[in-house]
């Protein structure tokens, strides 16, 4: 089975993407779905944030979000040290589940794929991209966000031209170029790679 990798920066539009994907009957993991479920439900994840956070850490078995990000923005060394834990958790998460999958290709969902080294994980990867005022502006709306909160998380991320460039395949969400067209054609690509003699 052949194992791709979608990533784009935030606002890029890398989940209405994978939608489009899953429409067709391919399953799609999230990375960011993954994190969060984990940060919740597995016993050593939950152990080592509330050491790394406090007993505030959670309210009821649920994380507690706003604590977290207001203490991550005043110690950036704090948000390095959960994603050391996270991240880890995640790919390997996302590793046994795509060894459950029996389609031609599966494809996990990620923002940090280059970031993580999770790149080695997969045989494709396909890059969204979007010009950075039109992802600022979608993130925005989005979330509620700031500006700065959104630009704070783009400078943590990869610059996105260079990440469009380690792609094998690059589908556009500019609002202008359809994305279904680009998805379908990418669909037979990755069936007649999947079918591909090794």
């Amino acid at each position: 089975m052949l194992k791709v990798g979608v990533t784009g920066g935030i606002g890029s539009g890398k989940s209405t993407v994978c939608q489009v994907f899953h429409t067709l009957g391919i399953p799609v993991f999230s990375a960011d779905e993954a994190a969060k479920w984990l940060m919740e439900n597995d016993a050593a994840l939950v152990h080592n944030i509330t050491a790394l956070f406090s007993s505030e850490a959670y309210i009821d078995g649920k994380l507690n979000r706003p604590f977290i990000a207001a203490v991550a923005f005043r110690e950036p060394e704090k948000l390095q040290q959960l994603n050391a834990i996270t991240h880890p958790a995640t790919i390997q998460y996302a590793r046994d589940w795509m060894a459950q999958q029996t389609t031609a290709y599966a494809i996990k969902e990620a923002a940090i794929f280059f970031e993580s080294g999770s790149n080695k994980d997969v045989d494709v990867m396909i890059g969204v991209y979007a010009p950075s005022d039109l992802r600022m502006q979608r993130a925005m709306q989005r979330d509620g966000a700031t500006r700065e909160k959104i630009e704070a998380r783009m400078a943590q991320q990869m610059n996105e031209e260079e990440k469009m460039k380690l792609c094998d395949y690059v589908i556009v969400n500019d609002n202008i170029q359809a994305i279904i067209p680009q998805v379908l054609s990418l669909h037979e690509k990755l069936l007649a790679k999947a079918q591909a003699p090794k």
